[in-house]
């Protein structure tokens, strides 16, 4: 085992949800040693391209198991991805866009943490990131070290004295960093999607809109570190 092995063959829960960072984080779980459980949330999103995408990384990394669970936040909306709202494609701002989904890694971080513990694992992984996004609250690093306490409190193994270690790697990376990750773990980018607007190329293949947050944020990034994303984009 290498100095950086510190997974050991542990199980770890990934929440994969098939974008760069959850792909990024992935593979830094696979290089740790840990043994990926991956969990992707279905939450009846706009659109399934992601979910296509966390198929394909999980199988790439060696996940033992990927649960892709059905959660359908449509039913409360308030966002962009889970009601009938515009995608704002008018550049990055300085306020929370309407794309932000109420208390979403909330939600899915307790559902990665029950699982964990169901497994007897003790390690969660989570790509969020806190320099190159959209201003989502739940991608702070206060919020990862407030989960990490409530995680103590709301489980049997927290009662017990055990430990749950919530993993942020990617938290104090930029968009360049992360896209230099993927190529030094060897994660071809094309395998991940980030685009929260696809658009059918008219042979019903889908394409990046280039145009929303997600996709200026990603392309900014490649450029910075002088890589060509292999994604293809409808504009620009």
């Amino acid at each position: 085992m290498s100095a950086g092995q510190f997974g050991a063959g542990r199980k770890a829960v990934v929440l994969l949800s098939g974008g760069l960072d959850s792909m990024v984080c992935a593979g830094l779980a696979r290089e740790a040693g840990f043994a990926i459980q991956a969990l992707t949330i279905d939450y009846n999103q706009r659109h399934r391209r992601e979910i296509d995408a966390a198929k394909v990384i999980a199988a790439e990394v060696g996940a033992e198991r990927h649960v892709i669970l059905p959660l359908d936040l449509r039913q409360f909306g308030g966002s962009a991805l889970t009601a009938d709202l515009d995608v704002p494609k008018d550049g990055v701002g300085p306020d929370i866009p309407v794309t932000y989904v109420p208390a979403r890694n909330l939600v899915f971080l307790s559902l990665t943490l029950a699982w964990a513990e169901a497994l007897g694992a003790r390690d969660v992984y989570i790509g969020v990131n806190a320099l190159d996004y959209s201003g989502y609250p739940d991608c702070r690093p206060e919020f990862i070290a407030g989960f990490a306490d409530l995680a103590e409190l709301a489980t049997k193994a927290g009662a017990q004295g055990e430990r749950f270690i919530i993993h942020a790697p990617l938290q104090f990376l930029g968009k360049a960093e992360i896209a230099l990750e993927a190529l030094r773990l060897g994660l071809d980018p094309v395998m991940s999607w980030s685009c929260y607007d696809p658009q059918d190329d008219g042979q019903n293949v889908l394409l990046a809109c280039g145009l929303c947050d997600s996709c200026r944020l990603r392309r900014e990034g490649f450029t910075q570190a002088g890589l060509k994303d292999p994604v293809r984009y409808a504009s620009g």
